[in-house]
C-alpha cells in the first residue's frame, strides 16, 4: 500500500511546476533575498495545476498518473520562510490493471516551526512476483493487494534544523495469490482483510538548500512505529526505518548525491509492509524481509541550460536478520538519465532513468529526483 504515498508524492512534486518565481539567474546555492522595502507583503493568488505523468517500472508495468493540486498563496516572505501549502489528488492505472486513488495535503506554517502531511487513499495493485521469463515455462504467480490507506505525521521544529513529531497510519487491506500455468489459474487468500493501526514518531534533520532539487546540505530522517493488528490471524508487529541523504555541490555544473538507508521489522509482519531494497533496476518486491539495508549514488551533471545528465549506481540486501547480512547474496544495480529542468526556481526536474541489474531492467519516468 505504499505506492499511494509514492503515488501522492510523485505528484505534489510535479505540481509545483506552477509557481511563478523565477531564480533561473541566481547562485545555485541559495535563492535570493528578497527585501522587505523593496517588495509589499502580501499574499499571491494560489495556483490550480493539472498535471498527467506517464509512468513505466518493472513492478507495475506503464500508465500513466493524473491529477489536480491547488498551491495556496504565499507572500514574499512566507516564500523565504517556508514551502507553499499545497491540497491535491491523484489517480493511477496502469497496463497490468492496477489501480489507485488518493487525496493528499501538506502544511507549512509560523515559518516552517511547523509541518503536517496527510494521505488517503484507495487501491487495488497487482504484481508479478514471478514471471514467465524466470520460470523459463508458462507458468507464474501473481500477487494482487487492494485496500485502503490513511496516514498523518505532525512535527515541530525543536533545535536549530531538527524536527521532532508523531506518525499514525491505518491500513485495511486483503490480499491473493494466484498460481498460473499453461492449463489452470489456482487463487487462494492470504491473510485476507488484515488491519494494521500504527502510532509512532520521526525525528528528521534537514539542511537541504532546495527540497526538491539539492545542490548542498544533508537530511536525516528516523522513524518508528508500533502496529495493531485486528484480523484472523491476530499479531502486532513493529517497524523502524533510518534514512541518510547528502548532497555535494561540486563546482557548475556538477552535484553528487548519494543516499543509505536502513530498514528493520518485528513481529508478524504482512507481506506488503516487509523491508525491501529500494533501488532503481528491478521490482520493488523482488528482494523482501525483516530487514534490509541499501547504498546509492548519483552524479547529475547540468549539460545545457535546463538540459541535464546522471548516471548512478547502487547496491543492497535484504534478509531475516542484520546478523547474517554477510551470509546472503547482495545484489547491486547500475543506469543513466536523462534530465530536464522544469521550474528553476525550484529546480525540479522532469526525469527519465535507464537502470539495469543482474535481475531485470527497468525504465522510469517520473518528476523530481529518485532522492
Amino acid at each position: 500500500m505504499r505506492i499511494l504515498l509514492v503515488l501522492a508524492t510523485s505528484f505534489f512534486l510535479s505540481g509545483t511546476a506552477a509557481a511563478q518565481e523565477d531564480y533561473s539567474n541566481t547562485s545555485p546555492a541559495r535563492a535570493p533575498d528578497i527585501r522587505k522595502d523593496e517588495i509589499p507583503l502580501k499574499a499571491q493568488k494560489g495556483n490550480i495545476v493539472a498535471v498527467p505523468i506517464p509512468m513505466s517500472n518493472p513492478t507495475l508495468d506503464t500508465g500513466l498518473i493524473a491529477g489536480g493540486a491547488y498551491f495556496y498563496g504565499q507572500s514574499p516572505e512566507q516564500k523565504q520562510s517556508q514551502p507553499a501549502t499545497v491540497t491535491g489528488t491523484a489517480a493511477m492505472y496502469t497496463s497490468n490493471d492496477s489501480w489507485a486513488f488518493g487525496v493528499f495535503h501538506d502544511a507549512y506554517w509560523n515559518e516552517d516551526a511547523w509541518r503536517f502531511t496527510g494521505v488517503a487513499g484507495v487501491a487495488d495493485v497487482r504484481l508479478s512476483l514471478i514471471t514467465p521469463e524466470e520460470t523459463g515455462t508458462e507458468d507464474s504467480v501473481d500477487w494482487s493487494v487492494e485496500g485502503t490507506f490513511l496516514n498523518l505525521e505532525l512535527s515541530r521544529r525543536f533545535s536549530g534544523d531538527w524536527y521532532a513529531g508523531g506518525v499514525f497510519r491505518v491500513i485495511d487491506t486483503s490480499q491473493a495469490i494466484a498460481f498460473n500455468s499453461d492449463d489452470e489459474t489456482i487463487e487462494f487468500d492470504l491473510d485476507q482483510d488484515i488491519r494494521a493501526i500504527g502510532a509512532g514518531f520521526a525525528v528528521e534533520y534537514d539542511t537541504r538548500d532546495i527540497p526538491t532539487g539539492p545542490y548542498s546540505g544533508m537530511q536525516f530522517e528516523a522513524e518508528a512505529l508500533y502496529n495493531l493488528r485486528s484480523s484472523e490471524n491476530d499479531g502486532n508487529y513493529q517497524t523502524y526505518s533510518l534514512t541518510f541523504r547528502s548532497y555535494h555541490h561540486l563546482g557548475d555544473p556538477l552535484v553528487l548525491a548519494w543516499e543509505a538507508r536502513g530498514c528493520g521489522r518485528d513481529g508478524a509482519v504482512p507481506l506488503w509492509d516487509a523491508c525491501r531494497i529500494q533501488l532503481r533496476g528491478f521490482a520493488a518486491f523482488d528482494y523482501l524481509g525483516l530487514s534490509s539495508y541499501s547504498g546509492q549514488a548519483e552524479l547529475r551533471w547540468r549539460a545545457y541550460k535546463r538540459l541535464g545528465l546522471a548516471v548512478f549506481a547502487g547496491g543492497g540486501w535484504a534478509g531475516n536478520s542484520f546478523s547474517t547480512a554477510g551470509e546472503n547474496e547482495s545484489t547491486a544495480s547500475y543506469g543513466a538519465g536523462i534530465r530536464y529542468e522544469v521550474l528553476p526556481a525550484k529546480r525540479l526536474n522532469m526525469r527519465l532513468d535507464f537502470a539495469w541489474s543482474d535481475e531485470s531492467n527497468g525504465i522510469y519516468l517520473s518528476v523530481g529526483e529518485a532522492f
